[in-house]
Formats: C-alpha cells, sequence, structure tokens
C-alpha cells in the first residue's frame, strides 16, 4: 500500500500524517489500540455499527441507534436519502426531486453518534470485519462491530443491460429527471415535426412492466398528455399520445390479487392506455422496442421514450457476501438470511431489505423499516447483556400496500380488506404524506398535489439536454476513452 495523495486512483491507503483527513480508523486502531469515531477524532472505546445505505433500512437503522452507546458510520454513493415510491412524479413534474430526496447528513445531524460517509461499497472483508468504499478514485477501509447492510437494489434487464441506453428505470433522481426531459422532449420534438410517421413514433410512450411502479408511471403520462399539456401546442394534439403498458405476466398488478389488477386496468383503460399483457419484450433500440406474444406473435413497436419498470436486481454485495459464507442468493441476488436477519457464521451482520431473501417479507419500504429496526434493536440489546443465542426470529408485520393508477383513484390491499376508487386514493394521499421526511416536504408535496387536483397545473416540468441526453454522453465519452486506452495502453497506467 501507498500513502494517500491527490492522485490516488482507487488502491487501499496508508495513513500520511501530512494528510489527516485521508487516515481512516482501521489503521489508527491497529497502530494504537485505540477505536477512533473519524479520522482526527479522539480515541473510543465505543462499539462502532457500520449501515450500507441511505434508504429506508439505513436511515430508521440509524434513527433507532440513535440514543445507543455506540459510534455509527453511514456509508452511502448518494447524498440523500430517496423516498423512492414517488419517483414517477418527479419523473412527470408533479413535484420536485427535492421534496423526495433530503440531505441524508441534515437528517441525522442530531444523530451526534452517526457519520455520514459518501462513497460506493465495493468490498465487505467478513474474516477482518472492515468494509472499502470509493470515493473518487480514492478507497477507504471503515473497520465494524456489528454490520447492516441496506444497500438495496438496482434495476433489473434480466441480462439484457444493454436495454438501459434506450429504456431507462426508476430507481434513482437521474433516471426521474431523465425519463421527465424525454417524456416533454419527445413532445417539443414532435411539434417541430412534419412527418406524420416520426410524430406518431415521438407520441407513442412505452412502459415496460406492470407492477405498482409501471401501472403509476403509464397513468400518469396519460393524464400529462390528456390533461396538464391539453391546448399547449399548435402543430400537434397532446391527447392523441399513445401509451402503452406492457407487461410479460397475465395480470396487471400480479401481487394485489385479480380483483384490484382488473379495477385498475379498467382504470387505465378508461385513461386511453393500451394494456398488452403476455407480452415479452425481446429488444429495445433508438427508435421502438420488439415484442413476443404468448401465442408466438412478434411485434414491432415504434417509439422514441420507453420506460423500463419489470424487474429489480438486489445490490452485488449480495452475492459477494454469499460467497464468502455460503448462503444462497436467488435469480433476482437477495441473499437468503437467517432468521434473525444474519448471515451463516456471522451474527453480528444482518442484510435488511430489498436485499434479504426472507419468506413472506415483500420487496417493499416497509420490509426494510421493520427489518432495519429490528437489527438496530437486537444491538442495543446485546451490547446491555443479552444473549446472541437467544434472539428471537424476525417478524414481518404486514401492513398492506396500495398503487395509485389516476387521479383520484388508487387500489389498496390490506390483509383479506381490498378496495380501490377515491377512498383507496385519499388513503394513498395520507400514507404517503405520513412517511416522507420533513414537515416542509409534507407540506410543498401536499401543495403541489393540490395544483395538479384541482387544475391539472404540473410545477416541475422544466428539462435540460444534459437531463435527457447524458447517459449517452456518457457512454459516448467512455467509448472514446477506451479506444484511446486501446492505442496506447501506457494511458491507463498513469
Amino acid at each position: 500500500m501507498r500513502p494517500c495523495g491527490p492522485s490516488s486512483d482507487g488502491d487501499l491507503c496508508e495513513p500520511d500524517t501530512d494528510r489527516a483527513t485521508k487516515v481512516d480508523r482501521t489503521v489508527l486502531r491497529r497502530h494504537t489500540g485505540a477505536k477512533m469515531t473519524h479520522p482526527g477524532a479522539t480515541p473510543s472505546d465505543k462499539h462502532m455499527v457500520v449501515i450500507i445505505g441511505s434508504g429506508f433500512g439505513g436511515l430508521n437503522a440509524a434513527k433507532k441507534l440513535k440514543r445507543a452507546n455506540v459510534d455509527v458510520k453511514m456509508i452511502a454513493k448518494t447524498t440523500h436519502h430517496l423516498f423512492q415510491p414517488l419517483l414517477y412524479q418527479v419523473a412527470t413534474g408533479i413535484i420536485s426531486e427535492g421534496e423526495i430526496a433530503p440531505l441524508t447528513r441534515v437528517i441525522l445531524r442530531n444523530n451526534k453518534n452517526c457519520q455520514v460517509l459518501l462513497g460506493e461499497v465495493t468490498n465487505i472483508d467478513l474474516d477482518n470485519q472492515t468494509v472499502d468504499s470509493v470515493l473518487l478514485g480514492h478507497t477507504y477501509r471503515t473497520p465494524y462491530d456489528s454490520l447492516i447492510v441496506a444497500a438495496g437494489a438496482g434495476q433489473s434487464y434480466f441480462g439484457n443491460d444493454h436495454f438501459a441506453e434506450w429504456a431507462p428505470g426508476m430507481k434513482t433522481i437521474d433516471d426521474a429527471l431523465e425519463l421527465r426531459g424525454r417524456i416533454l422532449g419527445a413532445f417539443e420534438q414532435a411539434e417541430r415535426s412534419s412527418d406524420p410517421e416520426r410524430r406518431a413514433k415521438l407520441l407513442t410512450f412505452v412502459v415496460v412492466g406492470a407492477g405498482p411502479t409501471g401501472v403509476e408511471m403509464a397513468g400518469q403520462i396519460a393524464e400529462l398528455a390528456d390533461h396538464t399539456l391539453k391546448g399547449a401546442f399548435r402543430h400537434i394534439d397532446s391527447t392523441k399520445a399513445r401509451v402503452i403498458l406492457l407487461d410479460a405476466a397475465p395480470a396487471v398488478l400480479p401481487p394485489m390479487g385479480e380483483k384490484l389488477g382488473k379495477k385498475a386496468a379498467a382504470r387505465l383503460e378508461k385513461l386511453g392506455v393500451e394494456i398488452q399483457l403476455g407480452a415479452m419484450v425481446t429488444n429495445v433500440d433508438r427508435n421502438g422496442i420488439n415484442v413476443k406474444y404468448q401465442d408466438g406473435r412478434e411485434e414491432r413497436i415504434e417509439c422514441q421514450t420507453k420506460v423500463w419498470s419489470a424487474g429489480v436486481s438486489a445490490s452485488p454485495l449480495g452475492k459477494l457476501i454469499a460467497d464468502q459464507t455460503g448462503a444462497e442468493v436467488d435469480r433476482a441476488g437477495r441473499l437468503k438470511v437467517l432468521p434473525d436477519l444474519t448471515v451463516p457464521g456471522h451474527p453480528n451482520v444482518f442484510v435488511v431489505g430489498d436485499m434479504a431473501l426472507v419468506d413472506g417479507v415483500p420487496g417493499q419500504a416497509q420490509g426494510a423499516i421493520q427489518g432495519a429496526r429490528y437489527a438496530a434493536k437486537l444491538i442495543k440489546a446485546e451490547l446491555n447483556g443479552a444473549n446472541p443465542a437467544a434472539r428471537e426470529p424476525f417478524k414481518y408485520f404486514d401492513k398492506g400496500s396500495m398503487a395509485t393508477v389516476s387521479k383520484y383513484s388508487a387500489v389498496v390491499k390490506v390483509g383479506p380488506l381490498e378496495f380501490g376508487g377515491f377512498i383507496g386514493w385519499l388513503a394513498w394521499l395520507f400514507l404517503h404524506l405520513i412517511y416522507l421526511v420533513g414537515f416542509k416536504a409534507r407540506l410543498t408535496t401536499a401543495l403541489s398535489w393540490m395544483g395538479t387536483l384541482v387544475g391539472s397545473h404540473r410545477g416541475q416540468l422544466t428539462i435540460t439536454e444534459q437531463q435527457a441526453y447524458a447517459r449517452t454522453r456518457i457512454e459516448q465519452l467512455e467509448e472514446i476513452v477506451e479506444g484511446v486506452i486501446e492505442e496506447d495502453p501506457q494511458i491507463a497506467a498513469r
């Protein structure tokens, strides 16, 4: 290893007395025998809890440990806590990204025992109890006594990752802003086009995946075209836009049951959304999408804007842990954990949320929240002398699931109770406001909703070229860099 410096390119760094901010607690512990709460801090003998991820699981774990006699380091690859269920409203111009993505360190500023660190975790060494994370080419090593892994999940293209260039998912703020740019940009381009075929392609929007996100996205694109943009153009009629919802499954909203699925489908069709089930996507490119149906038919749909919400894939950290423990992972990359949410042979390592495969626990926010609180509760109890061998297994309390379909319409399933329509929509509004972080976010979101509901106004319709095309520009730049390196391999060594 070498000292950290401005030119550090990702190697693990040794302490450099002239660059104290690079010194991590592992090295200090080895040399002094004392624990450090952060670089440059005074020695501490407190139990160190490292949390990976700032989503629902990570944030709730940190909050639960606020008054515990521990030091907490949260490592996350974004600076914000994302309220992912409302991403589709950012993509369709109802609310701003700031309302659903507050700064994590501001949320936790009163947690005096917690330090928030920006970086992408690249390795977990279970035997040595360390976590490696990378920020701008510098690699940092952080030791732990207890570890809570809540790194969540990303979009899955089922082995066809090249689809992502033309069909962005709905997992990040970048995804939502990119889709907003592409959706609104398609209308702008259609206004300038004199070619009927090109206009038809520009005004065709395909959403892949008929789960909650796909249903919500398809409904909002339809309402955006039919109400918000109606009469705003002179050469095109936005209400003639075609919205198609595709899924390989035989029903809409399969996890919510046949009754609610049919209710949601009926509402979408009333909005003019075309629903095509039993439809498997075989290819996606700049100009359209190829579909194969269960009866063997194949179809080409010409469209510029595609949205992918068909599947999720757990963080690759799950497989990394599985390789060290022999634990199983499923097709989605979720790690099969023990009844106490730990991994075999490591009772101090908890995996929660979308990364954990637990019978009866869906990949929803509540699973992450309850799992994180359970893990934090065990850590606190065992610091007070509780026996780890006597842990009670994690029990999930199902609070139900819901999806909004359109203005004044949502479907809700709570245990055996199923209902929809206006009452379901009111329940959806209330619940999502409650779970937003901060009074200001709740207030501004409520005001944004009122504008959309009363007059079909959407206050976040600003788009930029970077939002719409940053992904392709970055990929083009990467191809150029790769080409230069192939011509001169010495460049990569510098």
